[in-house]
């Protein structure tokens, strides 16, 4: 019987075509399982928790595998490590359990989504969060966050062409604050880094970046704070904000 083994895995997505393996673009899922292939001495399929998109970073992206090779999991960490670019490293293996499916039993998923409001980006962090110049308002961004919390039909903020059962989602947590940046980049006096913190027990296809998109409109002062419930309500793509870039999305952690 083969072992089920957890992968904890982070990349960076700026190089990748998303995670989910495609016949003639890199992306994360391939990358991995042809570092894993040579040591199983067969292909494997990489299952992970979520399917980022193009652009897309994770700090902590969840993933099982099947394998019947005898290295322990401290080993193959080392082995795939060595391997693996540089732009992907797996940060931990574990042993799991026979039935443990990364995507079918994550509970939870939190995402990150950086934004640099200031008149210039460093290039440390260019890659990693999305540049708005303008000032944005940000207690009027936190206080629209909120109304997110719960239950809701997220039919508005997931992207058009999506085939799902239920629109639905849940989200325990939607809240925008400052982050402390001053250790590793400089600016001018104003500028700074907000990131939105969402954790849900699953998200549609880009809802998190058209709700960030959403909010950023709500920052500049384009849509009503009470505007966002009426969006909500409408279940109409065309009333919520434009799509956030990629790059300044993170998949955070996944909880079993």
């Amino acid at each position: 019987m083969p072992r089920i083994l957890k992968l904890t895995i982070a990349y960076d997505g700026t190089e990748f075509a998303g995670w989910q393996r495609q016949a003639s673009e890199r992306t994360v899922q391939a990358v991995l399982e042809d570092a894993i292939a040579p040591i199983e001495k067969s292909a494997v399929a990489v299952i992970g928790a979520g399917r980022t998109d193009a652009g897309v970073h994770a700090a902590g992206q969840v993933a099982s595998v099947a394998l019947h090779m005898g290295l322990s999991c401290d080993e193959l960490r080392r082995a795939l490590n060595a391997t693996l670019p540089s732009d992907v490293r797996v940060l931990a293996v574990e042993e799991a359990a026979e039935t443990f499916r990364a995507r079918h039993d994550a509970r939870l998923k939190t995402y990150h989504y950086s934004i640099w409001n200031g008149v210039a980006v460093s290039p440390v962090l260019r890659r990693y969060a999305w540049h708005i110049p303008q000032r944005l308002e940000l207690e009027a961004m936190q206080e629209a966050a909120t109304l997110l919390l719960g239950s809701h039909d997220f039919a508005a903020f997931q992207a058009s062409g999506s085939d799902v059962k239920t629109t639905v989602r849940r989200l325990l947590a939607s809240t925008f604050r400052p982050v402390d940046v001053s250790e590793l980049v400089t600016g001018p006096a104003g500028d700074r880094l907000l990131r939105y913190e969402v954790t849900g027990t699953g998200f549609l296809r880009h809802m998190v970046r058209n709700i960030v998109g959403t909010l950023v409109d709500v920052g500049r002062r384009r849509t009503p704070v009470d505007q966002v419930n009426a969006i909500l309500r409408s279940r109409d793509r065309s009333l919520a904000g434009a799509t956030a870039p990629p790059h300044g999305l993170v998949l955070w952690q996944v909880e079993y």
